[in-house]
């Protein structure tokens, strides 16, 4: 059974940073695509980032895009978000996901295993 784990989330002031960890246990991970979404009270859940199992594709949303970095750590099994200037609207409880495939998605219909989230609060 694979269980993803995500912390760093927390409060920040608009124009700060925080990344996000997400440490995977139960197998290595390191041959499944892996995302991050988020997801507030006003919207469906979203898609931020995603890398695939090499790392030589990577995706972004348009908001996090020039912003948000995302990679991973194949010796620790994990993957992180880099989020930099944010912004209130970042505001939202942020997901760590995986795919059985190598391949990226950006359809959360697409990841087969889901951690519980972590919230990121910004400030104006």
């Amino acid at each position: 059974q694979v269980r993803l784990v995500e912390s760093g989330g927390g409060k920040v002031q608009a124009g700060g940073s925080l990344m996000l960890s997400c440490a995977a246990s139960g197998r290595r991970l390191n041959d499944n695509a892996m995302a991050w979404f988020r997801q507030n009270a006003e919207k469906e859940r979203e898609f931020v980032g995603g890398i695939s199992w090499d790392s030589r594709d990577t995706n972004y949303s348009k908001s996090a895009l020039g912003r948000f970095v995302i990679g991973r750590d194949y010796d620790k099994n994990m993957v992180w978000l880099q989020m930099n200037s944010l912004k209130p609207e970042d505001t939202a409880v942020y997901y760590c996901a995986a795919r059985r495939s190598a391949f990226l998605s950006l359809s959360k219909e697409g990841y087969m295993y889901w951690g519980e989230g972590t919230q990121v609060t910004v400030s104006s």
